[in-house]
């Protein structure tokens, strides 16, 4: 089956070179043996698909030190592979954001931003209306940047405070066009997750990261 678009009609990845691109893209760099537990088959039948998926550009392999013995040899999505998660209209969203930046100046480029915000921070209070702790509010949130196609997840953190992990950034272009909008995306967070709550991005796909992360804790 082709890998082409794995968001295609918003269904789950089905062949097994599209759920093996998909464990990558969640959980990082990965062993064949760390990949075929994932897919539920073994290392080896995991090892002969990712050297298809080498064969076609879409993952490669690194080894990493691992005590002894030979190094670990670990895969990895490239570019061209981390493209069959597209960034939505990505094109067309930066020809439109620039021409607002040239036409009607950078204060009209901000207005747009902060409209943004405030539509996505009322549509997030209203569905965590019913949540009553943080968890439960960081989990609402998930659900909310799952359906915006954020691959998102909530973890818990080595301090005991809770991570928001999103593995994927639909709007990664106009953010590289335009910091405002991750500045905003945080601003909503810190908003939505109430009084009292400190949200601090520790990874950022923008900045070169392979995801965005965020801390999530009572401030003390």
């Amino acid at each position: 089956m082709s890998t082409d678009n794995l968001e295609k009609e918003g269904r789950p990845p089905r062949s097994a070179a599209e759920r093996i691109m998909m464990a990558l893209k969640m959980h990082g760099a990965l062993t064949s043996a760390e990949v075929g537990a994932r897919l539920g088959t073994t290392g080896e039948a995991a090892r002969q698909q990712l050297v298809k998926l080498a064969e076609d550009d879409l993952v490669a392999d690194e080894r990493r030190p691992s005590g002894r013995g030979r190094p670990a040899v670990r895969w990895h999505l490239t570019e061209k592979g981390q493209s069959r998660f597209p960034d939505t209209h990505a094109a067309l969203t930066v020809e439109i954001l620039r021409s607002i930046s040239d036409v009607l100046g950078a204060e009209a480029l901000d207005r747009i931003i902060h409209a943004r915000e405030a539509t996505t921070q009322a549509l997030y209070e209203e569905a965590m209306a019913d949540c009553v702790t943080l968890g439960d509010r960081v989990g609402k949130l998930v659900e909310l940047r799952n359906a915006g196609g954020y691959m998102a997840a909530a973890e818990e953190g080595e301090d005991g405070g809770l991570l928001l992990v999103e593995n994927h950034c639909p709007i990664c272009a106009a953010a590289s066009f335009c910091q405002g909008f991750c500045r905003a995306e945080k601003a909503v967070f810190e908003n939505v997750l109430g009084d009292g709550i400190s949200v601090e991005r520790v990874e950022h796909i923008v900045g070169g990261g392979r995801r965005c992360t965020y801390v999530i804790r009572e401030a003390s």
